[in-house]
């Protein structure tokens, strides 16, 4: 769809240079890929965020909230409408005690996951650790629930305040939210919404007073084991499978299938963590989507022909 030249020139009148039109997606995600968006927005406040979402709906255009763009796959044709970024707002991490040796810590939405942690050690709050190393933004990291052996988002998440697409902003109780492997839902009224999803703008933690030298040693060590375990340095979206609901997880059944180090282009199944596909970039080229999507098809068909198991992708793909 592409963008009338009158909200264009809304566009560019009310953001400035915080907005890009034609903007390639490839320098917003880990895996260095992906096309253009017609429009590319980076409001500074939420009252930006909420008047950019009201005059998206009033003309008819779609719009993507990203965060860090880390679990994320935008195929090569790009994304039409308009693509939100939150990582340059809603950046703000408070706490307040509530009692019991519990803490709630108030992160917003574009607020990086690892600040979140930094947060909570530098408090001596615990809770948090599980999530040491995972990439991104706070909001993608609660709607993708995500987690480590450690533990998830489910474990420590008290409540989310969210923007309903009628420019309503709405508080979600936990009692209210559905937690599932690598997703939330909640309520009939946001999940009812006319087809545009609720945007998560600050989540709501109940952490606990520890001592913050036990919790500084305690991340010290799980990011050893992570940077041991998986390619870190390497640009990917992270795991790209999830598990299967039993058996054995997702990059031993692609390891078993003998597909470890498989390359399409510049596209490769990880040699140091089966469920990594990663973009071998360098001085001169990388993987396309396209690459990394026929990697994906083909880990799919070999792992269902030999285990009759469909992998299912955990990285959100995108793009028209």
């Amino acid at each position: 769809m592409a963008l009338d030249p009158d909200f264009k020139k809304w566009l560019e009148k009310r953001f400035k240079n915080k907005v890009k039109f034609n903007e390639s997606m490839a320098g917003h995600t880990s895996f260095r890929v992906g096309g253009p968006a017609d429009a590319y927005v980076l409001p500074e406040r939420l009252e930006d965020l909420v008047e950019l979402v009201n005059r998206s709906r009033q003309n008819g255009l779609p719009y993507t909230v990203i965060g860090g763009g880390t679990n994320l796959l935008v195929k090569d044709s790009g994304i039409r409408g308009i693509v939100i970024c939150l990582a340059k707002c809603l950046k703000k991490i408070t706490a307040k005690n509530a009692g019991n040796r519990s803490v709630m810590v108030t992160a917003m939405a574009g607020a990086r996951t690892k600040a979140l942690c930094r947060f909570a050690i530098d408090n001596g709050l615990k809770g948090m650790n599980f999530s040491l190393g995972i990439p991104g933004t706070v909001g993608g990291a609660i709607m993708m629930n995500a987690g480590t052996v450690y533990g998830s988002m489910d474990g420590v998440l008290d409540s989310i305040n969210v923007l309903m697409p009628t420019g309503r902003i709405k508080k979600i109780k936990r009692e209210n939210i559905d937690f599932s492997y690598r997703s939330v839902t909640w309520d009939e009224e946001s999940r009812n919404s006319g087809g545009t999803s609720p945007i998560i703008l600050e989540g709501c933690f109940r952490l606990y007073a520890s001592d913050s030298t036990e919790l500084k040693t305690e991340a010290e060590a799980i990011l050893k084991i992570r940077k041991k375990r998986q390619p870190t340095s390497s640009y990917s979206a992270g795991c790209f499978f999830k598990n299967p609901e039993s058996g054995k997880p997702a990059g031993q059944l692609i390891e078993m299938a003998g597909l470890k180090g498989k390359k399409i282009r510049r596209a490769q199944v990880s040699r140091q963590h089966a469920n990594f596909i990663i973009n071998r970039v360098d001085s001169s080229s990388g993987a396309t989507a396209a690459d990394i999507l026929e990697l994906m098809n083909m880990v799919q068909e070999r792992v269902s022909k030999m285990f009759d198991i469909k992998l299912e992708p955990e990285v959100k793909i995108v793009g028209t």
